[in-house]
């Protein structure tokens, strides 16, 4: 039987497990028991760690990714699953590449406050995407970093990203890569394994979200991975 309107706990549970079969499929296994969630901060070769993320159940990477080239020393692995993405995203070559074969999750927090629903132009016509709820998980990260609902404020797509699938895969072991907020919350410029630095925009607050990051490596909710 479905769950009634009333019962909102319920229908919470239904959306969750939607979401997270419609994940699954993306998977290379029917149960994800690894999980490797690729930030976009530069990293040294390391032929371990890229082996590390492309032999993963399920390899997740955001906004303006990057991969490893053929011919380049090995370093972020050539694996992508899922790509958790905004409207405002600084598109790599690698970000739409290969479309068709990855999930596309759609996250808005500015929507909470002054974000248009809109699509850059050069949106591929053909490339749906999944909204995620910020009732179900923008509102419970805020309230996790102690920031103010109020405020035009929220965490970073890695973070964010971070939470998501460990919220969504509780039994999975979630390793985490190419975050440089976690050693370096004080930056003021983002530099990106891909394409020109950017500046950190005034709706972050990197210490809160390294304190937390560093917080569930400890649990082990996470593993931080170099």
């Amino acid at each position: 039987m479905l769950p009634t309107p009333a019962d909102p706990a319920a229908m919470s549970a239904t959306r969750r497990a939607a979401l997270r079969d419609l994940i699954t499929a993306y998977a290379k296994a029917s149960r994800p028991r690894t999980i490797t969630v690729v930030g976009n901060s530069p990293v040294g070769p390391d032929a371990d760690r890229a082996s590390l993320i492309d032999s993963s159940d399920l390899v997740v990477r955001m906004t303006s990714l990057a991969l490893d080239t053929p011919g380049a020393e090995p370093a972020l692995g050539r694996r992508c699953d899922v790509v958790v993405l905004h409207r405002g995203v600084l598109a790599s070559p690698f970000t739409f590449a290969d479309y068709t074969s990855r999930l596309y999750l759609m996250v808005e927090p500015g929507r909470l406050h002054w974000e248009p629903e809109e699509l850059p132009h050069w949106w591929p016509r053909d490339l749906g995407f999944v909204p995620v709820s910020n009732y179900e998980f923008t509102v419970p990260l805020l309230k996790l970093l102690g920031m103010d609902l109020a405020e035009p404020a929220w965490a970073t797509t890695g973070t964010f990203a971070a939470y998501l699938f460990t919220e969504l895969f509780p039994e999975a072991t979630t390793r985490l890569t190419g975050m440089s907020i976690v050693d370096n919350p004080d930056q003021t410029t983002f530099q990106h394994a891909w394409g020109e630095p950017v500046h950190v925009t005034p709706e972050h607050r990197l210490q809160l979200e390294s304190q937390l990051l560093k917080q569930w490596d400890a649990e082990g909710r996470i593993e931080l991975l170099p």
